[in-house]
């Protein structure tokens, strides 16, 4: 295994200086030679209401600056069990939908290819439709999916298939996802008909909806996600609207009565030992933040999320590989 690579120590170098990378890691040109590699998608051409969350990414790693080397509740010291860095913006298209498409999905190709797991801060949700395309290639992988909204609508604006509204439905229908081993946590709000999400049900999906959430408690609802996804390779998909926006208000479709941030820590630390061959934090938008409290939701969760996937990893090592894995 190559040297790992550690953050800058903020008690050497002041997080307000040097050049801004998630988590203050190296900024490296590829994801050649690493286990989990960070990247930005700075992309919102999906978006339906209010847009900005192409600006996420660099907004995102300025509040990582927060992040230091241990998780204060588990003692996992990622950076030192994988080698992690960030690798950059993918190459996007603002003015173009499908060629930015392609291009993110042939980003995350060459991530995979190069053989780390993708972490991604997004952009619009609309991104983990082409990074879905790029990790489950070989086979369907399962869905574990935080957000206010089910995703699963079939077209906007006529006859518009691609909005950050559909990429699920569009994943379930191209064979990427598979749709018995897909739960969605804190669906909530109002919605265009009663029948909105009667497809998403159809397809096998498990929708969890913000009031069972409050009833039966993370725990619980964890406990049910790690046995619908299983022990096979599973995605992770953390839209930054399922936090109530009193909390985390920068982002574009903003939905009130969510997770507070305390829940959404304990539930994605839940994902020990789920099989996550890739994950993101999509939806941050700065120009609505206040304080730049919604991208250092967003840079806690992706550290969250890396803290989980590095024990994954070491374990994987431990035992020689990773269920489900071809």
């Amino acid at each position: 295994m190559h040297e790992s690579f550690q953050p800058v120590d903020a008690a050497l170098v002041p997080r307000f200086a040097g050049v801004a990378t998630f988590m203050r890691l190296p900024l490296v040109a590829s994801a050649e030679g690493l286990d989990i590699a960070l990247y930005g998608v700075p992309w919102d051409g999906g978006t339906t209401n209010r847009a900005g969350a192409r600006h996420g990414p660099r907004e995102v790693r300025n509040q990582s600056s927060l992040v230091r080397r241990v998780h204060h509740v588990s003692g996992t010291e990622p950076f030192s069990l994988a080698r992690v860095a960030d690798i950059g913006d993918l190459s996007v298209n603002p003015i173009d939908l499908k060629d930015g498409l392609a291009r993110i999905e042939a980003g995350v190709a060459a991530i995979a290819a190069a053989g780390a797991i993708p972490l991604g801060i997004g952009g619009d949700h609309l991104v983990t439709l082409p990074v879905l395309r790029a990790v489950a290639r070989a086979r369907p992988v399962g869905l574990i999916h935080f957000d206010a909204h089910s995703d699963t609508n079939d077209t906007y604006f006529g006859d518009n298939r691609y909005t950050h509204g559909t990429p699920f439905r569009r994943a379930v229908e191209e064979g990427l996802i598979d749709p018995r081993r897909t739960v969605q946590i804190g669906i909530r709000g109002s919605i265009y008909d009663p029948a909105e999400h009667d497809w998403a049900r159809a397809q096998g999906m498990r929708v969890v909806y913000m009031e069972e959430f409050v009833a039966r408690g993370p725990l619980e609802i964890m406990a049910e996600a790690r046995r619908i996804v299983g022990d096979a390779p599973t995605y992770v998909s953390f839209d930054i609207d399922s936090i109530d926006p009193s909390m985390a208000p920068g982002t574009g479709t903003p939905e009130i009565g969510g997770f507070s941030t305390r829940e959404a820590q304990q539930m994605v630390r839940l994902l020990d030992g789920v099989a996550i061959v890739g994950a993101d934090v999509v939806e941050v938008a700065p120009p609505f933040d206040v304080a730049g409290l919604t991208a250092l939701a967003g840079a806690t969760m992706a550290f969250e999320l890396l803290c989980v996937i590095a024990r994954s990893l070491a374990a994987r090592r431990r035992a020689g590989g990773l269920p489900g894995e071809p």
